[in-house]
């Protein structure tokens, strides 16, 4: 008896061990940069469960070829079988997806093609990404084992062919309209299976996990993570092209104050926000972020420790600009058009956002909370307090240091206190300074002489 119910458990235990695992991953939608991240975890995930497969639901017109590039990367470097379930169109960048996937089903009445590379205009690439994209293609079609010449077909509209060889055999190919010179390859679900760009043709999830004899395995749906859905919102086109803006502009205002205040801090945060979720996406790569900091770098050495404006503030503000500027192209060969539409949305952008920060700053400097934020203390004249302007004949006058200058700071001159900057050096609380310039509302000091 006890040899009996050893066994069992034994064989419930096996059993156990033995049942697979389907992942489920929908791919609906706009493809944008945060979606890759997100790919490649559940591929991860799937591969550290032992999953027996993973099923892509696609439905999607297309979106960014560089994204939809490295969703193809990953599907093809995972060793766990792909499976792409066109639940009724993989469109553009989504047929890219699909083609890279081990086996392909459709839906009844489904579409796949179309995937040439057309600009934000809608107008078609130029031929560098055209040819990119059509090789793309060709070569993800022959790791799956697909016909190259319909793969080339649906980037391509200037190819054509007569016939095809499909599964060693010669086939005159007469009913596809892609196959004539100026028309692009689309193909409905019965053609897709008749040139075995599909391997079947299926109307429910369900249905599929019969196909591949799955109809026990426990299936895990997946959906994106909090962070991942951050990413995702913070790469949406105008959402980083805002915080981008912002953060630029935010530094362009910070220079025109003494020491670090509320704008510096809200376009540093901004441009953080903008480049880690790049970074992450891979839309922002390692050589565009040391463009930047070193841009950021010279702007807080003009700030902090040279007095004036001048080479280091010019520099690190041409640097952070090209930085911007090749965050907006996509990291995937690109035409002289796209270049001239992500240099006119940089302009467009900062041109913008300092129209709009303006007008805020002058509807918000009027409100008590930001006097409050600004200016928690107020310092009126009355009290002895005061600003630079009008001090310009006070140049040359001595006083005294109410505070450190770090290089920033307090400081007394003829019953007056100042907010002054020194020409770089630290001088401690007490000691005697000499207003060397006056520059608008930046007052410059060094040490007086004993």
């Amino acid at each position: 008896m006890k040899k009996i119910i050893l066994s069992i458990l034994l064989l419930s235990s096996l059993f156990a061990q033995n049942t697979d695992v389907v992942y489920r991953v929908p791919i609906e939608g706009t493809i944008d940069l945060g979606l890759p991240p997100f790919i490649e975890r559940v591929l991860k995930d799937a591969a550290d469960d032992k999953a027996r497969v993973v099923i892509f639901e696609i439905d999607t017109f297309g979106g960014r070829v560089d994204a939809a590039t490295q969703i193809k990367d990953a599907i093809l470097d995972s060793e766990i079988e792909t499976v792409a379930f066109i639940n009724r169109r993989a469109i553009s960048a989504g047929a890219l997806i699909a083609m890279s996937c081990d086996k392909i089903y459709m839906t009844s009445g489904g579409t796949i093609g179309a995937a040439t590379a057309v600009d934000m205009q809608g107008e078609k690439g130029s031929e560098k990404v055209i040819s990119y994209m059509r090789e793309e293609m060709a070569s993800t079609a022959e790791s799956t084992g697909r016909n190259v010449d319909i793969a080339k077909g649906m980037v391509d509209e200037e190819l054509s062919f007569t016939h095809l060889i499909i599964d060693g055999d010669s086939l005159e190919v007469t009913d596809l309209e892609g196959r004539k010179e100026g028309k692009l390859i689309t193909l409905t679900t019965e053609l897709a299976k008749k040139y075995r760009i599909a391997d079947g043709e299926i109307e429910t999830f369900d249905i599929l996990l019969e196909e591949l004899e799955l109809t026990n395995a426990e299936v895990k749906e997946t959906k994106t993570s909090w962070s991942e859905a951050i990413v995702r919102f913070l790469t949406n086109p105008v959402v980083a092209s805002l915080l981008m803006t912002f953060g630029f502009l935010g530094i362009l205002f910070e220079l025109q104050q003494p020491g670090w205040g509320v704008s510096g801090t809200i376009g540093a945060v901004c441009l953080a926000l903008a480049l880690g979720a790049g970074y992450i996406a891979e839309l922002a790569s390692a050589t565009d972020l040391l463009i930047i900091f070193a841009g950021v770098i010279l702007l807080l050495l003009e700030m902090i420790i040279i007095p004036g404006f001048g080479i280091a503030g010019i520099g690190g503000i041409i640097l952070i600009v090209f930085g911007l500027y090749r965050l907006l192209l996509p990291d995937v060969p690109v035409g002289e058009e796209v270049s001239e539409m992500a240099m006119f949305g940089l302009t467009i952008g900062i041109i913008g956002g300092l129209i709009g920060i303006v007008l805020l700053f002058k509807l918000m400097t009027k409100t008590k909370f930001w006097k409050k934020l600004a200016t928690p203390d107020v310092q009126d004249h009355q009290r002895g307090y005061d600003t630079s302007l009008g001090l310009e004949e006070m140049v040359g006058e001595k006083g005294v240091a109410e505070s450190d200058l770090r290089p920033s700071g307090w400081a007394a001159v003829k019953d007056k206190r100042i907010f002054v900057v020194s020409e770089g050096t630290f001088i401690e609380e007490g000691e005697k300074i000499e207003i060397l310039k006056v520059d608008g509302n930046r007052v410059v000091v060094r040490q007086a002489k004993k």
